[in-house]
């Protein structure tokens, strides 16, 4: 299937060919009708990509912050291959669909095939949207009015937060495609609304609407025109819908409120406030969110808990629902502000006109009545590159499952470069960062297919980095159908998971598994593990991890989708500690954070007590700096130190023989795990690190976030 796709480091907006997305739960299959273009967040996005790396680092500097960080402690190439790889990716567009059913998403969700639904579905003839961001389309409302309904309840959001009365005055300052339909909602809302804007079209339009206007560029003294039209008293409420980096706006809009008024920002101003024009009025500033409550809410929009009614009277979906009310009762004139349409197949005509046509207002793509066959094999599987040529004889196929941050700025990166045919890369959703990934590492295949990538012979290993929750499930399939597997960690994120694969395993003990435990492939690692193998005694491990902090409310702390942070992410030190210490873990107790933090187990201290009577501590904290470098570990074994300083330098004390290991730049491993990977797929062999050591890294990262939260040492069979 064809969809758009703006890449920010080229500047292109291209129409891609991607796999079509896959039915799953809780959402909803979409054959698109109609797309809105936004003119005026799409344009930005156009135009950031467009400019050059300064206009980039101009438009974003806390961004610029963050890589001078992150120089200072990974080095210069890395930052650059960071920061080009993620500029490279492709950032879908669009937000504003109308479309129809293909499938509901298998649950009682009030939606049936054929339904005709509007949903903030991107500009795809094929999309994947959450349940909770879609709505029933009336019969009398019309695809192109439909397609409206989304950017229309950002500017309702904005109107419920400033609470207008019946009879108030409301300046709706900006009069692009929210604001018009902003005053048209006021208007129906029984309010007196004054439109400012410099763009004589608009102005026209909104007079049609029923707004009295000011030409901003033509009127000396904005603020004192309004007063002027308000008998001296200021406008009730200010809505700022308009896009502008100036500062005189939000100004403006204080100059020409009333005392006690409220200001609502909607579109993207200048903040610097001055504060005695707010001081002095008592005013009321407030920035809306979007199309309402529930806005980038995982658990509202991709868990599907919608808030009661009765808490919460109007949500994103209730909003869009509000909208195709007044649609349906003719109160709203949509059709009024089409000024282009285009056919998807000429997208980018559409989006340079939003570019260079100054009467550009609503354009509308328009896709093709018989719409991409999704179910269809060949709709789910995108053609990318054609087959790469293997030197070697008998190089294991991979399939990568999973194409997400990691994948690719990591892990791709070092697979392409290696003796291996990449035939796949599958998943179920983020279709364009599929193909993306496929066209960039020169895979063959796209796929949202993953039953066919696993009943294809010719693969032979597969890749899994997707989220947690699903690693367990997808290794025991693979093994089960007779592939290798390499899984990025977790194995497993509960005792019932690590089962699952356990039993895979023993059915199958003639396939490697293989965990990403890149660290103790790190020629640091290895080098530390030869100087310790002549030790007399046990050796203390302590390791110093600046985890840096994630979003509380990101999946890898959710427990049921990322297992926290111990088990998603400190397993890797808990398995360097065994690696390094040639002894398995056999008790466990750990100290996470108290007070009032709202994310606790990622700042935490454990213990490992491991068979040989070693000991090691892991410092696991996500509340550091990100100037201070990530991690380091130190080793002390008879009368003798080593350190790794950040996977950049290993130092000896008290060795013969070994003071100093530098690397160029960071190794942690990677292309070294890799490479036996591939090694072992293709020659057999006993698997690079045994089950039994598998096990227990999985079994003491359980055990370290039960010993935190029960304040006890939990052994480790």
């Amino acid at each position: 299937m064809k969809q758009i796709l703006q890449d920010l480091r080229a500047g292109a907006t291209q129409l891609a060919e991607v796999p079509a997305p896959t039915p799953s739960k809780g959402r909803l299959l979409v054959a698109s009708r109609r797309t809105l273009i936004s003119a005026g967040t799409e344009r930005m996005l156009v135009e950031f990509g467009q400019a050059g790396l300064i206009g980039k680092a101009k438009a974003q500097p806390e961004k610029v912050k963050q890589v001078i960080a992150k120089i200072q402690t990974d080095g210069l190439l890395p930052t650059l291959e960071a920061v080009f790889s993620k500029l490279g990716e492709p950032l879908p567009l669009g937000y504003c669909n109308a479309g129809v059913v293909l499938d509901a998403g298998g649950t009682d969700s009030g939606f049936l095939p054929g339904d005709r639904v509007v949903s903030n579905g991107a500009h795809a003839e094929v999309v994947s949207v959450p349940q909770l961001l879609c709505a029933k389309i009336p019969d009398n409302v019309t695809d192109d009015e439909a397609a409206f309904t989304v950017l229309a309840s950002i500017g309702l959001q904005g109107i419920r937060l400033a609470a207008p009365t019946l009879g108030e005055t409301v300046v709706v300052y900006g009069l692009g495609l929210i604001g018009l339909v902003t005053v048209q909602l006021l208007v129906a809302s029984g309010c007196r609304v004054i439109g400012i804007d410099i763009n004589r079209g608009r102005l026209d339009l909104a007079t049609e609407f029923g707004a009295e206007v000011i030409h901003g560029s033509e009127c000396s003294d904005v603020p004192a025109k309004v007063n002027a039209l308000t008998g001296g008293r200021g406008a009730d409420a200010v809505l700022i819908t308009a896009s502008a980096k100036t500062d005189q706006i939000v100004s403006d809009a204080a100059r020409m409120s009333r005392k006690r008024g409220r200001i609502v920002l909607v579109g993207v101003v200048g903040l610097n406030l001055n504060r005695s024009e707010f001081y002095e009025k008592e005013l009321t500033f407030q920035v809306s969110c979007s199309y309402g409550p529930g806005r980038y809410d995982p658990e509202y929009e991709q868990a599907g808990h919608d808030y009661p009614v009765g808490f919460v009277r109007w949500t994103e979906q209730r909003n869009f629902e509000a909208i195709l009310s007044m649609l349906a009762a003719r109160r709203l004139n949509f059709q009024r502000l089409i000024t282009h349409q285009f056919d998807f197949s000429d997208a980018p005509q559409a989006y340079a006109s939003i570019q260079n046509d100054p009467a550009a207002l609503g354009v509308i793509l328009q896709y093709a009545a018989a719409t991409t066959d999704w179910s269809a094999p060949g709709a789910r599987t995108v053609e990318v590159n054609p087959p790469k040529t293997i030197a070697s004889q008998g190089a294991p196929t991979l399939a990568v499952v999973g194409a997400g941050n990691f994948t690719r700025a990591t892990m791709m990166p070092v697979l392409a470069k290696l003796p291996c045919r990449l035939k796949y890369v599958a998943g179920r959703s983020g279709t364009a960062a599929i193909q993306h990934t496929a066209s960039k590492f020169r895979v063959e295949k796209a796929t949202t297919d993953l039953s066919a990538v696993l009943a294809d012979p010719e693969v032979n290993l597969m890749m899994v980095t997707t989220n947690h929750d699903s690693h367990a499930r997808l290794v025991a399939e693979s093994l089960n159908a007779g592939k290798h597997v390499f899984v990025e960690k977790p194995l497993a994120i509960s005792a019932e998971q690590l089962a699952q694969v356990k039993q895979a395993t023993a059915a199958h003990p003639d396939r490697q598994l293989m965990v990403g435990f890149n660290r103790r492939f790190s020629p640091h690692s290895q080098k530390c593990r030869d100087l310790l193998k002549g030790r007399a005694a046990p050796i203390a491990i302590n390791m110093l991890i600046n985890a840096g902090e994630i979003p509380p409310d990101h999946w890898v702390h959710d427990p049921e989708v990322g297992g926290g942070r111990i088990i998603g992410e400190a397993c890797h030190f808990i398995d360097l500690a065994v690696f390094l210490a040639g002894s398995p873990v056999r008790s466990v107790s750990a100290q996470r954070f108290g007070g009032s933090s709202l994310i606790r187990d990622d700042k935490m201290t454990i213990s490992l007590g491991l068979v040989d009577g070693s000991i090691a501590s892991v410092n696991y904290f996500a509340n550091g700096s990100k100037s201070f470098p990530k991690e380091s570990i130190t080793v002390f074994s008879d009368n003798r130190v080593l350190t790794i300083d950040n996977f950049r330098r290993t130092t000896g004390y008290g060795f013969k023989n070994f003071s100093k290991l530098k690397t160029f730049r960071q190794e942690k491993g990677h292309r070294q795990q890799f490479e036996q990977l591939l090694q072992r797929v293709q020659g057999g062999g006993s698997w690079l690190i045994p089950w039994e050591e598998l096990e227990n890294v999985a079994l003491a990262s359980f055990a370290a976030v039960v010993a935190a939260r029960e304040e006890r040492t939990v052994g480790v069979e």
